[in-house]
């Protein structure tokens, strides 16, 4: 089966495979509160848990910036902000601050430009990833994933705005990423379906989110591993 996926103010249409049902779709934000912690995203998407801290309180202010649904057309580019993305074949949804369609030799048309472009997408992220996620590089993979399916294009690169540096990111869509994210949607998804959260696992990342308040990483860590102890010693075998 296949669909048609309509994109208002790009001018585009195109015919995207069939896989997840539109109602089975989940976030593609969630894709980095996994890569970071499958807790921290159970705790979101399963329990509805969120708490607000400064950092990401900053990050809402400077997403807001960017989400205006504009048109912008600058020289050697069209800009379109908060583009609204999914895939079918990864089962996602969601949107893109910003995606630069830029001129190309080779890649996909726009109505009414007679050359080809190709996609760029731009995520705004309050400053880079911590304790070496790259849970940020997954997001921006994902809504490259979907520009793909959506445009039947290939999107090589994108980059994610760093709003404490006011300075872009790059980021190259390797077969490495791409893999990795693909995996991570699948897990999200199995997850999901179980709807379990999974225990807590004390990392220095820890202290820097939002939800430690609400998952007690050291107090349930601990008490995890003092079960594991007395069960293997209570064990005859």
């Amino acid at each position: 089966r296949s669909r048609v996926a309509q994109h208002s103010g790009t001018g585009l249409s195109r015919v995207t495979p069939a896989g997840y049902a539109e109602s089975d779709l989940l976030p593609i934000s969630g894709l980095q509160h996994l890569a970071f912690c499958e807790r921290r995203w159970a705790l979101v998407q399963i329990e509805s848990i969120w708490s607000d801290n400064r950092f990401t309180a900053e990050g809402n202010a400077l997403h807001q910036r960017a989400h205006s649904g504009e048109i912008e057309s600058r020289p050697g580019a069209l800009i379109r902000r908060t583009l609204l993305l999914h895939s079918l074949r990864l089962g996602l949804s969601g949107q893109a601050d910003i995606v630069e369609f830029q001129p190309s030799a080779a890649g996909f048309r726009l109505d009414g430009h007679r050359s080809f472009w190709t996609a760029f997408p731009i995520e705004y992220k309050r400053s880079r990833d911590k304790a070496g996620s790259k849970a940020y590089h997954v997001q921006l993979c994902a809504q490259a994933l979907c520009l793909e399916e959506m445009l039947e294009c290939s999107v090589v690169a994108g980059a994610i705005y760093d709003g404490v540096t006011r300075r872009r990111q790059p980021v190259e869509f390797t077969p490495e990423l791409r893999a990795r994210t693909e995996a991570l949607a699948a897990r999200m998804h199995l997850l999901f379906d179980q709807r379990s959260t999974p225990p807590p696992v004390f990392t220095k990342g820890c202290k820097s989110c939002s939800l430690i308040e609400d998952c007690y990483p050291q107090p349930l860590a601990r008490q995890g591993r003092v079960a594991q102890y007395l069960k293997s010693a209570l064990d005859p075998r």
